[in-house]
């Protein structure tokens, strides 16, 4: 079952790496987005991983969505939804494949600790996303094991108020037969990305869901404010712990990006 999976898996990002160097380039931002959707479906299918989608509220027509962090899969989970570009760690951009394949799909890139970096992407963020582009990012800036929700980082929520445009708050979870807590996805500590997928692709009955939440206003609010309303929002839907500090400074990343 793994190796075939894996063939699939191969096939699907050969597969874009030949539409990105061919007709890509030359498609819509409309026919972008519905290749980019059905791309990402079609990644998480060939891994094994059924999606639900659990809708709490509808999607805000223009709105950052930020989202709790668990795997590389969650790219495509948010993707096959609605695609997204993503703000991401600049080391990504480096990274075999997933680096080309996220430079072709948009992703921002952050270089940590460059403060003087940070304002100017939130300025060109901030133009982005009131001209209706939809950017997403993960702000606990890495990923954390299931049950765990770690703090979330603020100063990329400040592109929202910049842009007086809503937060919407996703939250995602990967359950097996019996709806707990799926072990084949972690991809936290010291799981590099070769052992996450192999763990993936062996695994059984993965139901990766979304929970689309209500959309936060960012007018009058603080980053901070914003940061402590999405990660409890997203902790509530999760049942997860709402009392650690979520008001973190500092940019914040994915660990994982793709196009």
């Amino acid at each position: 079952m793994a190796g075939y999976r894996l063939l699939r898996l191969v096939l699907h990002f050969f597969a874009a790496l030949l539409v990105c160097v061919t007709v890509f380039p030359l498609l819509n931002t409309g026919s972008r987005n519905r290749y980019v959707q059905r791309w990402s479906a079609g990644l998480l299918s060939a891994c094994g991983v059924s999606v639900r989608v659990s809708r709490l509220h509808e999607l805000a027509p223009n709105a950052l969505v930020v989202a709790n962090h668990l795997s590389w899969l969650d790219i495509y989970l948010i993707n096959s939804l609605s695609p997204c570009r993503f703000i991401a760690k600049a080391d990504i951009r480096n990274w075999p494949l997933i680096g080309w394949l996220s430079r072709m799909g948009g992703t921002v890139f952050i270089e940590r600790g460059k403060q003087r970096d940070l304002r100017k992407t939130l300025q060109s963020l901030a133009a982005h996303l009131h001209g209706g582009e939809r950017f997403a990012f993960f702000p606990e800036g890495t990923t954390a094991a299931q049950g765990r929700l770690l703090p979330f980082h603020a100063n990329l929520f400040e592109a929202a108020i910049n842009a007086r445009i809503p937060i919407q708050p996703y939250a995602l979870r990967y359950v097996d037969a019996d709806e707990r807590p799926h072990a084949g996805i972690d991809f936290s500590g010291d799981t590099t990305f070769f052992q996450s997928v192999c763990a993936v692709l062996r695994a059984r009955q993965i139901t990766a869901e979304l929970i689309v939440l209500p959309p936060l206003e960012s007018a009058g609010m603080h980053r901070r404010e914003l940061a402590h309303a999405a990660r409890k929002a997203v902790a509530q839907a999760l049942g997860a712990d709402t009392s650690a500090d979520c008001s973190a400074s500092g940019p914040a990343g994915a660990q994982t990006e793709a196009a």
